[in-house]
């Protein structure tokens, strides 16, 4: 008699289901090297346990407060499955959590991430991952742990999604925005690289209606050495280490805006206290020629480029106006394209522009 607890040869196995445990593990041992890329003071532990562990006490904060951002890249992913281009799409996951954080003065720490598939194919997620620790490195945070979800039936053949997961840390007296915003202070535009990871239901719209494949040509742009779907596919651009030399060594900013969904319409006023406008001079604004062709090609409306793209402005800064020209000096000289956009003022409307638009 055969021995009950043995399974039997024809039973089914988790594999069979659509979910391959040792391609998981298999990804894990090829992305160890990336995770540890990636390192920092603080980081405890190695990759693989239940949870990662960061020493708050070794970044040397004396009264920190913690905080915490998530996002994910929306449907720009399409053009990354699309295309098969893989690698960048981990950038644009870390760029939009660690952006977000310090525009409250705070320093990206550490980050996780979440990718989730029909059926895992490790080329592509490690393509993620490279990029996704690329990014890490970029903004110093560490990349301490993540997931990876094979879901056979909830995505279909060769769709993946993302979502980041980033903590940071700032002095309680360094917090960002400060009350002390008001009429004066100047505006600090850091520009974009692009299209950065916003408003891309639009774009790929867009890009049906031009009937151009995205093997194309990009048909924007002085160089035609890129296809449409790799200059579209330029990753968001991380603003973490100039910022933060910014306000460790000159000072002096008050508030800062990251420029995502909602353009600069809706961001900008975001961290202003009611009675204060923010005005900018759209002649100081000047777009990468993308921009210009999304605008052609949908016949768009200037009010609808500023509330849906960055329109080439990818970061905010809200300074007093004796720091304004140092700030703007520090940061070119960090390698940012920075330069005065406007001016706060009183008001009730809390975005204004003046001057015009020009693609």
């Amino acid at each position: 008699m055969s021995d009950k607890s043995e399974p039997s040869s024809n039973g089914l196995t988790y594999r069979d289901a659509g979910v391959d445990i040792d391609a998981g593990n298999q990804l894990v041992e090829t992305i160890k090297p990336l995770i540890k890329s990636t390192s920092r003071p603080g980081v405890l532990g190695n990759i693989g346990g239940f949870g990662g562990l960061f020493d708050i006490k070794a970044t040397g904060l004396k009264d920190p407060l913690l905080v915490a951002a998530n996002d994910g890249v929306g449907t720009k992913l399409k053009l990354a499955i699309d295309t098969g281009i893989h690698h960048t799409v981990g950038i644009d996951l870390t760029a939009m959590c660690v952006n977000d954080l310090v525009v409250q003065g705070a320093e990206p720490l550490f980050f996780l991430d979440y990718f989730a598939c029909g059926k895992l194919e490790t080329g592509v997620a490690e393509a993620v991952i490279k990029g996704i620790a690329e990014g890490c490195k970029q903004a110093g945070c560490a990349l301490i742990g993540g997931e990876t979800a094979e879901m056979p039936g909830m995505y279909s053949e060769g769709d993946y999604d993302l979502a980041g997961f980033s903590v940071g840390a700032v002095e309680r007296d360094q917090l960002l925005p400060k009350p002390t915003i008001a009429a004066g202070n100047q505006i600090i535009g850091l520009a974009s690289s692009g299209v950065h990871s916003n408003g891309f239901s639009l774009v790929r719209k867009l890009i049906e209606k031009s009937g151009l494949p995205l093997s194309a040509p990009a048909p924007f742009g002085e160089s035609t050495n890129q296809s449409l779907g790799e200059a579209l596919l330029t990753p968001t651009r991380i603003y973490v280490k100039p910022l933060l030399e910014a306000l460790r060594t000159i000072g002096g900013i008050n508030a800062l805006a990251h420029i995502t969904g909602g353009g600069l319409t809706e961001n900008i006023p975001r961290v202003l206290k009611d009675g204060l406008s923010a005005e900018i001079n759209l002649i100081r604004l000047s777009p990468p020629p993308v921009f210009n062709w999304l605008k052609t090609e949908g016949n768009i409306s200037n009010e609808e480029m500023l509330r849906t793209f960055n329109c080439g402005i990818g970061m905010v800064l809200i300074v007093e106006d004796d720091k304004a020209e140092d700030l703007v000096s520090l940061l070119n000289n960090a390698g940012e394209a920075a330069c005065l956009i406007g001016e706060i003022k009183d008001g009730n409307a809390p975005f204004t522009t003046t001057g015009t638009l020009s693609f």
